[in-house]
């Protein structure tokens, strides 16, 4: 028995212009606190309107600007010129202070992911405790990934977008090399933890690991 083939759903309306398009996205970029993905974007605007065409212009119209529309993962943000953000600096409040253990974990995870906490062990030369973990998973900044596939099926960890966020990057590919790091104060310019794997060093303190939960349980 043939099958009749389906028939697209046409609207009553006609899409609006696609200037009318650029204006509805600005709107909710602006009004958003959390970057918005294409999907999101079109499940707000009127039938018929083309997300992504859209924010090809709006794009580019807001090249040079003093904000620009940042991609992160597969959504879009309002951000502020990377080249203005001094002027930044006097509304910006230090919560807390990433400890030396937490920078180097989150280091190895972003530049090694999706990666073990075995790994991250083998690559820092020292225990990792669960308390430096759930200070990044509580931050945000990493998540829990797909489990590896050999003997025990450990878990591993990703940045999460509002990592690349938080340092303004599109993905992980657009992480910068060491020397950056280093110039950037991320990572100290004496000989220590490497991101490369199996080099590590000793922390000058043991991590805590009161109190905290188990995050490797199957």
């Amino acid at each position: 028995m043939s099958q009749e083939p389906e028939i697209e759903e046409e609207s009553l309306f006609d899409a609006p212009p696609m200037a009318e398009q650029e204006r509805m996205i600005e709107a909710i970029l602006f009004a958003s606190a959390e970057p918005v993905t294409l999907r999101e974007l079109e499940a707000r605007m009127p039938h018929g309107c083309d997300a992504a065409e859209a924010m090809v212009y709006v794009r580019r119209r807001y090249e040079g600007r003093g904000v620009h529309v940042m991609k992160i993962g597969d959504s879009y943000a309002l951000r502020t010129a990377a080249d203005l953000g001094y002027l930044m600096q006097k509304e910006t409040v230090e919560v807390r202070k990433l400890s030396r253990a937490a920078i180097e974990t989150l280091a190895i995870i972003a530049y090694h992911q999706p990666v073990t906490r075995a790994e991250i062990e083998e690559i820092r030369g020292v225990s990792v405790s669960r308390g430096t973990v759930d200070q990044l998973l509580e931050l945000e900044w990493i998540r829990f990934g797909r489990r590896k596939m050999t003997p025990g099926r450990p878990v591993t960890f990703v940045v999460t977008e509002g990592f690349l966020d938080h340092f303004g990057l599109e993905n992980a590919r657009d992480l910068p090399g060491l020397k950056e790091l280093r110039s950037a104060g991320l990572l100290e310019s004496r000989p220590g933890v490497s991101l490369m794997p199996k080099v590590g060093e000793e922390d000058d303190e043991p991590e805590s690991t009161e109190g905290q939960s188990e995050l490797f349980e199957d």
